[in-house]
């Protein structure tokens, strides 16, 4: 609405303005702005709307159901302290039209549990409610809808426009945020706000929080979504420079000892597998220090190209070091490491917080292969000095622990491996520092995987089907959301149904695994099952990485619909590792939504990790695919790595320009972008860059 920013001009306040130093913000307030992360001026600027209620026009009042929320206008006629069934203190307010039109039906708003409303809506009261109308009896009825009291004077902030609604909290109303949002874009200096230079950023502020239509609220969307990219990219680019400028030690390998662990394989190599082995290598033999993702979906066969890996830097005259995300993916290694490399002389050492463990092969010749999980970064013997470390599940390591590994003093290659497929827009934000290789082929020998959906009530079907395989010979995993029962979640838990599996599944045994069992416990148990002794694993996802299991054809996992696509993509990875047909069965509680159906539909109809990948990032969001705060990169808080492909390649462009014009942030418009770099990479990093 023009005019509505009086002074949108001539603001001057700075955007690292403390709330508390502003008489304009109440102090009763700054409690509850803290508590969503609001604490100055910039941070109130960037708490952006989550919807928006076009209050030009509100909706007529609904007089049947609907499957969308409305939103209306109205007055409260009356009030009431109700009981609902069991509950007290319902709390209801009629609502009419207050136009006084004889055609609209008045609306029932019912708040459950919530008696402290009669202090908040009173009859008589102008407001405007937000909820999804639905039918009792011949009543339009709205449960715990949003709503919002209007005043007099109230036409130019909050009615008769476009009107944001913030996210809010306790101790603090959209209303409260609104008014305090818009005193702030009077008064600051927004084109200091962002990072990328250029007209428009101020305007976009506006336009995000008071948007005169919702195209333009659109439209600004994309101007800060760009601002985002463009930061996260710079400090990517930044971090992949200051890595490719520190110096690392050519490995030159004879070849001998690789040689004879290819011809010792008894399968041939992809040729995805022999070209990921030659990029390696050359980084290897190269000055400058290897930085390389290995992307590849479950059972692409990454473990072979780290173990090449390893032997190129035995060879060379360098220790090597293999890091896993947990002790049971650690021992796995370990032990397949040992069946390899023992044979050609390669010493290989276990190191993980709870064990230690030395090798048969003595050191007499060659440096040793170090696997553990991340303990191995505080390793403190003198011998720990590896020329190369591959870190498996790379997001699962945490931004210190991958800061320590780049501050050792023997400057090893990294190989970082994931088998979590990631869209390509994921990629190139979290591993943009990262040269990548890729295994897009499955070794030959692995047999197919057919996936099922089912509802639980046919578990006794399920268990038939289970007992039949157990009987010729095959093994199975049965997974859980949970390890124990919860009064909060209304799902199945490991510990509590492996006694209902060992009753269906007589006279077969039936072993528990899960976090919390001692690692002594864990290792007999994955050890009693890899030989064949237990023939069904009841567990958690603990089993989701790496477990490798030939003989383990079924796969149950019940509660379905509470893990993600990826996490059950993963967990299906741990069957069709042989050559026998295998089967997954996702079972499903009767009430799970439809929207879950849906979503673990797509696992019944593709294999393909990256299809999943982008399905998951879709539903769910870039930050609970992987922990965004494991990335240790800035935040988005509007960029959406879904659908915003092309901005996050135009960041990118832009951000490489002005490092090639600026590339150590030194002019006067790059100050916040250079104080970005150091607060996320960290001093040391920012100071070699």
């Amino acid at each position: 609405m023009p005019g509505i920013f009086l002074n949108e001009m001539a603001g001057s306040l700075d955007p690292d303005t403390p709330l508390a130093d502003l008489d304009w913000a109440a102090r009763g307030r700054l409690t509850a702005l803290a508590k969503l992360g609001i604490s100055t001026v910039g941070d109130l600027l960037r708490h952006y709307p989550r919807r928006y209620e076009d209050r030009r026009s509100l909706d007529h009042f609904p007089d049947a159901a609907m499957d969308v929320p409305v939103c209306i206008g109205g007055v409260v006629a009356s009030t009431a302290l109700k009981r609902f069934g069991h509950r007290r203190g319902g709390f209801e307010a009629t609502i009419e039209n207050g136009t006084g039109s004889a055609f609209a039906q008045p609306v029932l708003c019912r708040w459950f549990n919530m008696p402290y409303m009669q202090n908040i809506l009173a009859a008589g009261r102008r407001v405007v409610i937000f909820g999804k109308p639905k039918m009792k009896g011949r009543q339009v009825v709205m449960d715990h809808p949003e709503y919002e009291i209007i005043e007099e004077g109230d036409d130019s902030l909050h009615m008769r426009r476009v009107v944001p609604i913030h996210p809010a909290g306790e101790g603090i109303t959209p209303r409260a945020l609104r008014t305090l949002i818009h005193r702030a874009l009077g008064e600051s200096a927004l084109e200091s706000i962002g990072f990328l230079g250029g007209a428009g950023l101020g305007d976009a502020l506006r336009a995000i929080h008071f948007p005169e239509s919702e195209e333009a609220a659109v439209q600004a969307r994309r101007r800060l979504a760009l601002d985002e990219f463009y930061a996260l990219q710079v400090v990517v680019q930044m971090r992949r420079q200051a890595w490719g400028r520190e110096a690392g030690v050519a490995k030159i390998a004879q070849g001998k000892h690789l040689e004879a662990f290819f011809e010792s394989l008894p399968f041939e190599l992809t040729t995805a597998q022999r070209a990921a082995i030659g990029e390696v290598s050359r980084d290897m033999i190269a000055p400058s220090r290897m930085h390389r993702l290995l992307q590849g979906d479950v059972g692409s066969g990454k473990t072979l190209v780290a173990l090449a890996a390893a032997i190129h830097a035995i060879e060379a005259g360098f220790p090597a070091a293999i890091m896993a995300p947990t002790q049971i993916l650690a021992e796995q290694h370990h032990a397949t490491f040992s069946r390899f490399l023992e044979p050609l002389g390669i010493p290989i050492l276990l190191r993980t917080g709870h064990k230690k463990t030395d090798s048969a092969t003595l050191f007499d010749r060659l440096p040793p292969v170090f696997v553990g999980t991340h303990a191995l970064l505080f390793e403190e013997d003198a011998g720990f000095q590896p020329g190369l470390v591959v870190i498996d599940e790379q997001h699962k390591f945490g931004v210190l622990q991958r800061s320590r590994l780049a501050g050792l003093s023997s400057r090893p290659d990294l190989l970082v491996m994931t088998a979590t497929p990631i869209p390509r827009t994921l990629a190139q934000t979290l591993y943009g520092d990262l040269d990548v290789s890729l295994l897009d082929e499955k070794p030959p020998g692995r047999g197919a995987v057919k996936t099922v959906l089912r509802p639980e009530k046919k578990l006794p079907e399920a268990t038939a089907f289970l007992r039949e395989h157990l009987a010729a010979g095959r093994q199975a995993y049965i997974v859980y959301p949970l390890i124990e029962e919860s009064e909060k979640l209304a799902a199945k838990a490991a510990a509590s149904e492996v006694e209902k599996w060992r009753s269906f599944l007589s006279p077969h045994s039936v072993g528990l695994l899960h976090g919390r069992i001692e690692s002594d416990e864990k290792e007999r148990m994955m050890r009693e099952f890899r030989d064949g002794r237990l023939s069904v694993l009841v567990s958690t996802t603990v089993i989701e990485v790496g477990v490798d299991v030939s003989n383990a054809t079924l796969l149950f996992v019940e509660n379905a619909e509470r893990f993600g696509l990826a996490q059950l993509h993963q967990l299906r990875g741990r069957i069709g590792r042989g050559e026998r047909q295998s089967f997954c069965v996702l079972l499903h509680s009767q009430e799970a939504p439809q929207e879950a159906l849906e979503k673990l539909a797509v696992l019944e109809h593709t294999n393909d990790g990256f299809v999943i990948a982008e399905e998951d990032l879709r539903l769910r969001g870039p930050g609970n695919i992987l922990g965004t705060e494991q990335t240790g990169l800035p935040p988005l808080k509007l960029a959406d790595l879904a659908g915003d492909a092309r901005l996050m390649e135009e960041a990118t462009r832009l951000a490489r320009a002005t490092l090639k014009e600026d590339p150590l942030l030194e002019k006067t418009a790059h100050h916040r972008l250079r104080s970005l770099v150091q607060r996320t990479l960290g001093h040391a990093l920012a100071a070699s860059a």
